[in-house]
């Protein structure tokens, strides 16, 4: 069992994700939320989470055991009181962030690293009440963490300057694959790339010229396939920079670059047409569906090439 005594604030799904990775990987993890309700479905909700470890043939059934008598989830904040390392993920709500780093900051050692899993806020826009900032910094996991391993680490301008480093190490150990950003910027890294994609994808529905089933088939078969292997930089070098500039400069100019594709989404949310948890999106999500994308999510577990449809 690993000495560094880990908290996750926050038992919805991707704080249940993080804390059950801490445990999978030998650390003793408490989880905290206020609601009594989640802290009893957190048990089961770890017990999927190992069991998809499971049939992915990544953990064997003591693992699992031992994962879930790490976990103890508790509805009292001054369990945590004795970690060294909490990771925030509550909701994105700035007030009730910093209400969380103030409880926090009375409870923990002085000396305890305290990492938000915000996807938007900068960090140096979380800590300005703390009393301690240079022990925080965000550390953004992606959903699901038992499936993606990417952590973007954002130090803010009072962050100390190996605390970074110190939390890279941490994440390494959970076969997280963590990277530093030099500073914020709005997003980070992922969701920048992510959302320049969906305008995109947005965008050419929009204009008739492809379904969103055909553009998300070019995706899975094309650039799904070849990004699971190499970053863009990878493969403009492959492709040789100077057919990359020549392509560039007359398509570049033809991509979206504003926020009118964002009517297509406001249509379907107006709807009530949210996705998945009300049932359809720009896809119906039958059980079917559901259990396809349950299936490709084993097989990426498994580290095999997905199948398009």
């Amino acid at each position: 069992m690993h000495p560094t005594r880990i908290a996750v604030i926050g038992a919805g799904l991707l704080g249940v994700g993080i804390a059950t990775r801490f445990a999978q990987h030998g650390y003793p993890t408490v989880l905290f939320d206020i609601d009594a309700g989640r802290v009893a479905n957190v048990a089961a909700i770890a017990g999927t989470i190992l069991d998809e470890l499971i049939a992915a043939g990544q953990i064997d059934t003591a693992t699992r055991q031992e994962a879930l008598d790490r976990l103890h989830a508790t509805a009292v904040l001054s369990e945590v009181a004795n970690a060294q390392v909490v990771i925030e993920a509550v909701p994105e709500n700035l007030a009730l962030k910093h209400a969380v780093y103030r409880d926090l900051e009375a409870l923990l050692a002085a000396d305890a690293i305290i990492g938000s899993n915000t996807s938007g806020f900068p960090p140096d826009a979380l800590a300005p009440h703390m009393l301690h900032p240079e022990r925080f910094l965000i550390t953004h996991f992606w959903n699901a963490p038992h499936t993606i391993p990417l952590v973007e680490i954002v130090p803010g301008s009072a962050t100390a300057k190996d605390l970074p480093q110190r939390v890279a190490a941490l994440l390494s150990s959970i076969h997280a694959t963590p990277v530093v950003l030099e500073k914020a910027i709005p997003g980070f890294i992922g969701n920048r790339l992510q959302f320049a994609v969906l305008r995109e994808a947005l965008a050419i529905v929009q204009s008739g010229a492809a379904s969103a089933e055909v553009v998300d088939t070019v995706m899975k078969a094309s650039l799904g396939r070849r990004y699971g292997l190499m970053g863009p930089f990878e493969v403009a070098d492959l492709g040789g920079l100077d057919t990359m500039l020549s392509i560039a400069e007359h398509l570049m100019p033809e991509l979206a670059n504003d926020q009118s594709c964002l009517e297509l989404l406001r249509a379907q949310v107006a709807a009530g047409r949210t996705g998945l948890r009300s049932g359809a999106g720009f896809y119906e999500w039958t059980e079917a569906r559901q259990s396809h994308i349950k299936d490709v999510r084993a097989r990426q577990l498994r580290g095999k090439t997905m199948d398009h449809d």
